[in-house]
């Protein structure tokens, strides 16, 4: 069995951030169920927030992430990814990042949502794609072993420790142990478990449901961000780097409608409250066939090109409307996890020697709501974070020897999937899944859709014993990799739903309409989700405050 100081799971801006913290003389492999450069990390448009503008402070970045938060984010682990954010541009600079120039030659920034000043760093609006790009060159310098096209299976933890992974090679077949030091998940977000997102169709949320069966408490899963900007149907993002760069959002009857919901900031307030307006506007009946209008025109031809020229290829490509001289249709869209594995500031889960980073780790430094150009900035720094602290703990306890009896759970595992009578398919389980969860779980939540879409996960979770495997073949049997994936999201949708249940208050993108104000007295506290055979057990934790006191929060 190949043996390694430090496993890091998922190919993207975390994962590969936390390789290269690793020291040049311990070993370190990554593993990933795509080539690294197409990890969902490239569709990250429009840019990465850090406070290194002149009249910027990191303090100012801190009370806008804690009040985009509605006030559950935990304020250290917020101050860290603050504080620790300019110079982690810088070295992403030194390391060789395009980042777009203003006129004097400085890194340019621009406006994002819910932020009191321009400091998002952007390449145009294709910033994740650079920095993917600029990381995998690190990671190849370095000399990491990569193992793409490796779908990790389980975690082996033996006596409460994590002692490495197994893994099914997608390439040649068949599953091995990989022992290690300590393992890393940056296996990013859970998009779909949604039937439509802007998610990658690999955003499965595998090391979330991982963690969750070995016993790593999930957090704030109630929590999903539904981006205001994507396209209909398609759930394409167009980046928020359009409402930064000035476009309007109009209605039917042509009003910017955003001056009545947030008056001073307009579309630059935070995601949630602008996606609960479009979603408004819409069930009021001043949307265009489920839709309201992106508007950019004013911007004129020269400033789209040169700043949006992908979102404008986008909108052009796959709805035949060209930015420059037409409003885009655009609708709100499952985007992103505020929640997941429950982590502290260096990354360390409930599991000895397992570790999480980037999407599918909740510290919470997004609390009930993201900022727009945060999620970049947190695989930065808490990748590298995540990747020291491994590195610590490898030095202190080697690669343990393990035998092939720990691939025993997954054989089975995998061998009840091409069992006779086992007919039902992955594909359309997990379609199952996502409509409910879209029908019952989205912008606007109530007591009855949320019973009624528990209910139905219950009869979906009963039929999943009947999943099936048809192809037999051993190299590239996506078939079956459905068929764990869709057991991941099946996982995860039962803590989403039970934790939406659970929290009667509205906050952040979480919005009750039985329980319409937040509820600071009894609600200001993180849900944790463990898994048992019966569901969810579901706990709470305090909310980590240290300079801001909750306050109501307007825009």
């Amino acid at each position: 069995m190949t043996a390694f100081d430090v496993i890091i799971v998922g190919g993207g801006l975390a994962g590969m951030r936390a390789a290269i913290a690793t020291p040049p003389h311990l070993s370190v492999a990554l593993f990933s169920k795509v080539h690294p450069v197409r990890s969902h990390s490239v569709a990250a448009e429009g840019g990465i927030n850090a406070a290194i503008g002149r009249d910027d402070s990191w303090e100012a970045h801190a009370f806008d992430t804690v009040k985009g938060s509605d006030y559950l984010g935990d304020q250290d682990a917020i101050e860290i990814l603050c504080r620790e954010g300019p110079e982690q541009i810088a070295e992403l600079e030194r390391m060789g990042a395009l980042f777009s120039r203003d006129e004097q030659g400085r890194i340019a920034q621009r406006p994002f949502g819910g932020a009191g000043y321009p400091r998002t760093c952007y390449t145009e609006d294709r910033t994740g794609h650079a920095l993917v790009h600029l990381l995998y060159e690190q990671l190849l310098k370095q000399g990491t072993t990569v193992f793409e096209e490796w779908y990790v299976t389980s975690l082996v933890v033996e006596e409460g420790v994590c002692r490495g992974v197994v893994a099914l090679d997608l390439v040649a077949g068949g599953l091995r142990a990989f022992p290690a030091g300590a393992v890393i998940l940056a296996t990013g977000g859970y998009g779909r478990v949604y039937a439509v997102s802007t998610n990658a169709a690999i955003n499965t949320g595998d090391g979330m449901s991982m963690a969750y069966r070995a016993g790593a408490p999930l957090m704030d899963m109630e929590f999903v961000q539904f981006h205001p900007t994507t396209l209909k149907r398609t759930g394409i993002l167009l980046s928020e780097a359009a409402r930064g760069e000035g476009g309007y959002l109009i209605n039917s009857e042509g009003e910017r409608f955003m001056q009545r919901y947030a008056p001073k900031t307009l579309e630059l307030a935070s995601r949630d409250v602008v996606s609960r307006a479009e979603q408004q506007e819409i069930e009021e009946g001043r949307g265009l066939d489920g839709c309201v209008l992106l508007d950019v025109r004013h911007l004129g031809r020269d400033r789209i090109l040169e700043r949006l020229p992908q979102i404008r290829d986008l909108a052009l490509t796959y709805i035949g409307v060209d930015m420059i001289e037409a409003p885009v249709p655009i609708t709100p869209g499952v985007h992103y996890s505020m929640g997941g594995i429950r982590t502290n500031v260096s990354g360390e889960t409930a599991i000895d020697g397992l570790l999480a980073a980037g999407e599918c780790a909740c510290l919470s430094v997004h609390g009930a709501n993201r900022l727009g150009g945060n999620a970049l900035l947190e695989t930065i720094v808490f990748g590298r974070r995540a990747g020291l602290r491994a590195a610590e703990l490898a030095a202190r306890r080697p690669a343990p020897a393990l035998t092939d009896q720990v691939l025993e759970p997954d054989r089975r595992r995998i061998a009840a999937f091409f069992e006779s009578g086992r007919s039902l398919s992955a594909w359309t389980l997990r379609e199952e899944i996502g409509e409910a969860m879209s029908r019952h779980i989205g912008i606007f939540r109530t007591r009855e859709r949320l019973e009624e879409g528990r209910v139905r996960l219950v009869e979906l979770r009963r039929r999943a014993a009947g999943i099936g495997v048809r192809d037999r073949s051993e190299r590239f049997n996506m078939e079956l990799v459905a068929a764990l994936e869709t057991l991941s999201v099946l996982n995860l949708a039962e803590a989403i739903i039970d934790s939406a249940l659970a929290r009667e208050e509205s906050r952040g993108a979480h919005y009750r309409l039985d329980f319409r104000e937040r509820d600071d007295t009894n609600w200001l506290k993180h849900t944790l989700a463990y898994r048992t055979t019966d569901g969810p057990r579901l706990e709470y934790v305090p909310v980590t405050i240290t300079r801001y006191e909750p306050k109501a929060r307007s825009y």
